[in-house]
């Protein structure tokens, strides 16, 4: 198990942009995938630029992995447009 405390608010953001990418791998409708890369976009930079990571210098991509493993959960879900 990760030796890293994630806040929920992080965990949530990375549970949600595996969500939106596994619904865009599986959308035909033009219009849905424009709103899903957004979707995607946004949830990106809200991970990438959360605060957390400035509370482990040096530690932060081992964290991240960490952070992907613990918040990956194959199958279908839907994502909160």
């Amino acid at each position: 198990m990760s030796s890293f405390d994630f806040p929920d608010d992080l965990l949530q953001a990375q549970r949600a942009w595996y969500t939106a990418y596994r619904q865009l791998a599986q959308e035909e409708n033009p219009s849905q995938t424009t709103v899903l890369r957004r979707a995607l976009q946004r949830l990106s930079v809200r991970i990438a630029t959360h605060p957390y990571w400035a509370t482990i210098p040096g530690r932060a991509p081992a964290a991240r992995m960490a952070l992907k493993q613990r918040t990956w959960e194959p199958g279908p879900a839907k994502v909160r447009r």
